[in-house]
């Protein structure tokens, strides 16, 4: 039986590890973590509605800078709130403007953030 962090997400059995694959690593925990607080809608956990910067609310508005600094100043305040020991080094947005083959009515985000009590750098792709 090996040991784990956390379950990863979406929950899959395996035989090896027993009931359910797992983080195996502080990184990987804290990857699947920002994720989570990136996609949760606020309003979605019941027990602290504040929780979440809700990205996929924002999949068919219309890109502009005003809505890109309005995820920026989400992201910030929420990592600020909920994750602080993670620094978010840069936020990238994806879009058809800018030459990325994306659809119209996507949205696409890479963070680089890093967490320096750990000594990790790493980047988050999020695609909607």
């Amino acid at each position: 039986m090996s040991l784990g962090i956390s379950p990863k997400l979406p929950l899959q059995s395996d035989s090896k590890v027993g009931t359910y694959q797992l983080n195996e690593n502080l990184r990987e925990s804290i990857k699947q973590n920002f994720k989570n607080l990136l996609l949760t809608v606020p309003g979605e956990r019941i027990m602290d509605i504040r929780f979440g910067v809700g990205l996929p609310m924002f999949l068919f508005e219309q890109h502009s800078a005003d809505l890109k600094s309005v995820i920026t100043s989400r992201i910030n305040k929420q990592v600020s709130l909920y994750m602080p020991f993670v620094i978010v080094n840069e936020i990238i947005f994806r879009d058809a403007e800018q030459g990325f083959s994306m659809d119209a009515n996507s949205l696409g985000i890479t963070i680089n953030y890093s967490i320096p009590t750990i000594a990790v750098s790493d980047f988050l792709d999020i695609s909607l």
